[in-house]
């Protein structure tokens, strides 16, 4: 009898290596398809069209959260 593969994720501890190797293809895959440009322009008219106070809002409340760190995370 033939043992099932066990298909769970694995925890691979501090720093996923499977998500971060996926992610880089992912990126690289996405720079070489031509359309970073077409993207850029997207974004560019998002920014500074009717999207734009809500956008920059957001990156905001980002960047102080980045700032002040993860409460649930002991540093």
């Amino acid at each position: 009898m033939a043992e099932k593969k066990d298909t769970t994720q694995q925890n691979e501890g501090e720093g996923n290596r499977t998500a971060a190797r996926e992610y880089n293809k992912a990126q690289h895959d996405f720079a070489r398809s031509g359309k970073v440009e077409e993207k850029a322009r997207e974004a560019r008219r998002a920014v500074e069209g009717a999207e734009g106070k809500e956008l920059r809002d957001a990156e905001l409340v980002g960047t102080r959260h980045a700032a002040q760190g993860n409460p649930e995370v002991k540093q």
